[in-house]
C-alpha cells in the first residue's frame, strides 16, 4: 500500500518502505515505476529478513560504512540493500527472478 506524506520521508529522500508500506514524498511519485520498483525491492528484503532484523541489519551496515566513508550519502548508497535497490531498479521484472536473500550478493 502506498501513501504520500513529506512528513515521514526523512528530508533529502523521495521514498521509505517500512513493511507493508511505501510511503512517497510527493503524489506525483506514484506514476513512477522505477521508484516504486525500489521501493519494493526493499520491500522483499524485509521480507526476507523478517522485518524488524532488516532494519538492525541495515543501521549496523550504515554506521560501518559511514564510519568507513565519512560521508552520509556514500555511506548511504553503499548499504548492501541500497547497492541492490539501485543496480535493479530499472528492471521491472527483476523481482520475479530475484533469488531469495539476493542482497547478500551485493555485501
Amino acid at each position: 500500500m502506498i501513501f504520500i506524506s513529506k512528513y515521514v520521508v526523512p528530508k533529502g529522500y523521495i521514498g521509505i518502505s517500512i513493511f507493508p508500506f511505501v510511503f512517497l514524498k510527493t503524489k506525483s511519485l506514484k506514476a513512477n515505476l522505477v521508484v516504486i520498483n525500489h521501493e519494493k525491492i526493499h520491500l522483499r528484503q524485509q521480507l526476507e529478513l523478517l522485518i524488524i532484523p532488516f532494519f538492525i541489519f541495515y543501521m549496523i551496515e550504515f554506521i560501518y560504512r559511514w564510519i568507513q566513508y565519512r560521508n552520509w550519502d556514500l555511506a548511504y548508497r553503499n548499504v548492501s540493500f541500497e547497492r541492490e535497490a539501485y543496480a535493479k531498479e530499472k528492471d521491472l521484472n527483476y523481482l520475479k527472478s530475484r533469488p531469495f536473500w539476493g542482497f547478500w550478493t551485493y555485501l
